[in-house]
């Protein structure tokens, strides 16, 4: 039997190559709204985030994450992922 290749996405804050699984997406719906996709499956523009905060602070200031959504985040939604990160 062959071995599953496992998915893996890029992190906007670190730049580095991980695990679909290990990251949070982040998604641009077609209405232009933004949310935290926790299934993965949500349609829409996404953008993938490391689970530590060290590495979201650099998205953040860098402003990764709005150039990789194509377009500007709120901060509540920056807010919302943080907790996300605090909650695992």
């Amino acid at each position: 039997m062959k071995a599953r290749k496992i998915p893996q996405r890029m992190c906007v804050g670190c730049q580095e190559m991980k695990n679909k699984k290990d990251l949070i997406r982040v998604v641009r719906t077609p209405d232009g709204e933004i949310l935290i996709d926790e299934t993965g499956k949500k349609a829409g523009r996404g953008a993938y985030v490391c689970r530590s905060e060290e590495c979201f602070k650099k998205s953040v200031k860098a402003k990764r994450l709005e150039k990789a959504l194509k377009n500007s985040v709120s901060e509540e939604v920056y807010e919302k992922i943080l907790s996300g990160m605090n909650n695992e």
